[in-house]
């Protein structure tokens, strides 16, 4: 059993892909790595709860998911110091991480820092979503890998995505129904898509993709063309009605309401930081501004993975070590000659295919900028109505709109509202994403309690008694 050092080479945020390769090639350098990750067990969420799925069967969850338990052991044999139930709460120019574990917290340094922070959900805010039994599709299969557990009753998933409909398989395969897919990808997405078709006939998602549709098909309702989306109910969700490009409209009885249209980049801990973001109009999000290895405008903090840029768990992985190469490096240690070519080699083939997936699966602007009374920070319930009002007003941006309504100013930080508060005040004030911002993010990144903040040690000694692993 050892303690938490005062200082290390690296320390890596996030225990994803991305994070597990990148703390992996680090400490097999000879460098003082540590990992921190919020969650119980190594894996992200691609990968979550591998350790000790809940399935004997492993046809249940598929291959890919399986994929993980290679890298997990890489990880756990390298001899990075792994920190689980981690919580990141702050992290400065002067690369200073506060963490907390176990009720207490710490402040410590590193050489680098690698932000492996992955992808959240896209906001989904339609009529009804803060119900109960409305949940994310990436939230219900968390609960899938870790606990085996699926919906009871009638369960209709919504959205757009690969995630939606590699969830929905899951769920088949573990013995639950689906009452119907409402397939919210707009029709006008397949001609955006045209343009990539080649590079995605020659990606290694195209054969998975088509298995994962033809395995779905014919066994699940699947309405397309949903423009229109409403939740409703009592206590909790018990209908939800949609209205399609043709005109038409219905509504579906429901236990359960899974809501998904895609993934952007988790970016609060690095935008704390200080890290440049752009607006990235291919996937509808901010990603980083970035060198060829991961590097960002902050000296010694590094991104890699989806908090990079949504590409999957191959990229990622790979990512990852290019980020692990770059440090080593800077350390001055031997690295392997061709490492850096390997790893390009395999983020090039990983990345084929992704224009054609941002370019189909782009969600519709209707989804992402709601209207009337729609709520759209579910911490302070502020309305779609409320923000476009506050613009007219002339609340410039987002951090304005802080004062004018306390939009991301709960305990989320932003997570849940912030690209749509963008998207909404852009729109009211015709201005592009980029003028509008984002947040600004301060630490805590992450809810902490007082007793927490005040049970920070002083000496690096108090440092190293704070958590034992």
């Amino acid at each position: 059993m050892s303690a938490i050092h005062a200082e290390y080479d690296v320390a890596v945020v996030g225990a994803g892909p991305a994070g597990l390769a990148a703390a992996s090639v680090c400490a097999r350098a000879g460098l003082a790595t540590v990992l921190f990750d919020e969650n119980p067990s190594p894996g992200g969420q691609v990968y979550r709860g591998i350790s000790g799925a809940p399935f004997q069967d492993r046809a249940i969850l598929g291959p890919d998911y399986w994929q993980g338990e290679k890298i997990v052991a890489e990880f756990m044999a390298s001899g990075a110091q792994y920190v689980p139930g981690a919580r990141v709460w702050s992290l400065t120019p002067e690369l200073e991480i506060g963490v907390s574990v176990g009720g207490g917290s710490a402040l410590t340094s590193t050489a680098s820092v690698i932000l492996a922070t992955g992808a959240i959900e896209r906001p989904f805010p339609i009529p009804g979503w803060t119900l109960p039994g409305v949940m994310t599709a990436g939230a219900a299969q968390a609960l899938l890998k870790t606990s085996g557990m699926v919906p009871r009753g009638r369960t209709v998933l919504a959205g757009t995505g690969p995630l939606l409909w590699l969830l929905a398989w899951q769920y088949l395969n573990a013995g639950h129904g689906i009452d119907a897919i409402l397939d919210t990808t707009p029709h006008r997405n397949r001609s955006r898509a045209l343009p990539h078709l080649l590079s995605f006939l020659v990606s290694p998602y195209l054969r998975r993709g088509l298995a994962l549709l033809l395995a779905v098909r014919g066994r699940i309702s699947i309405v397309p063309g949903v423009t229109e989306l409403r939740a409703d109910g009592g206590g909790r969700v018990e209908s939800v009605s949609f209205r399609t490009a043709g005109g038409g409209g219905r509504t579906l009885a429901c236990d359960t309401l899974l809501l998904h249209q895609g993934v952007v980049p988790d970016v609060n801990l690095a935008m704390s930081v200080g890290v440049e973001h752009r607006w990235d109009d291919t996937q509808v999000c901010f990603t980083p501004i970035l060198d060829p290895n991961g590097g960002t405008s902050v000296p010694g903090v590094l991104i890699a993975g989806d908090a990079a840029g949504i590409a999957g768990a191959q990229a990622a992985a790979w990512r990852g070590v290019l980020c692990a190469i770059a440090v080593v490096k800077a350390m001055q240690r031997d690295t392997k000659v061709n490492a850096e070519r390997l790893a390009n080699t395999a983020i090039a083939q990983f990345m084929r295919g992704r224009g054609f997936l941002d370019a189909l699966y782009r969600p519709d602007k209707a989804f992402r900028k709601p209207t009337g009374d729609t709520i759209v920070c579910r911490c302070e319930e502020v309305t779609a109505r409320e923000i476009r009002e506050a613009a007219a007003q002339g609340c410039p941006g987002p951090n304005q709109m802080k004062a004018f309504l306390r939009c991301g100013m709960g305990p989320c930080q932003g997570r849940l509202c912030g690209l749509t508060v963008t998207e909404l005040i852009a729109q009211a004030r015709g201005i592009t994403p980029q003028e509008a911002g984002y947040f600004r993010i301060r630490a805590p990144v992450k809810p902490i309690t007082v007793a927490e903040l005040a049970s920070l040690p002083k000496s690096d000694d108090a440092v190293k008694a704070v958590v034992r692993i």
